[in-house]
């Protein structure tokens, strides 16, 4: 038979429970971030060549070349 004692396996499981818990919430922080960082490359390839440009352009006129 099992000679531990119930309530402290009650607090074994309970404090495992809860490391669980952290981990699941480190994992969906990083989750999120990834996240983020996908949608501002995204936003980065399709918008970004427009200021690229905008830049050059105003670069020009600056320089007086248009």
């Amino acid at each position: 038979m099992n000679d531990k004692d119930p309530v402290q396996e009650n607090i074994q499981r309970s404090e495992a429970h809860r490391a669980l818990q952290q981990i699941r919430g480190i994992v969906d922080e990083e989750n999120a971030n990834d996240a983020f960082k996908t949608r501002a490359l995204g936003w980065l390839l399709r918008y970004g060549w427009l200021v690229l440009l905008a830049t050059a352009l105003l670069f020009a006129r600056i320089l007086g070349v248009i």
